[in-house]
């Protein structure tokens, strides 16, 4: 079980590589808005795997705190982006 843990956490360190290219070549904002998401819910995923690796129930609330301040940016940018401020 603990090999496939971390070839899942070895998955996720590489789609996170993947957003890391598409945030510098992505040329809209929107596209690099997309890829911090995708940062968000990486860490999410691999907090709650490291969470089942190393048996500890603390990093379920970490990886709460995160999902909850990837929304909020999600939310933040999308009304800045509809009034128009880039």
């Amino acid at each position: 079980m603990t090999t496939f843990l971390s070839l899942t956490l070895i998955a996720l360190l590489l789609s996170i590589l993947a957003g890391l290219v598409r945030i510098f070549r992505g040329p809209e904002p929107a596209e690099r808005m997309l890829a911090a998401q995708l940062f968000g819910t990486a860490a999410v995923a691999i907090l709650l795997v490291l969470s089942q690796l190393m048996a500890m129930p603390a990093l379920l609330d970490v990886a709460m705190v995160f999902a909850l301040l990837a929304a909020i940016t999600l939310v933040a940018f999308v009304v800045l982006a509809s009034r128009g401020v880039r």
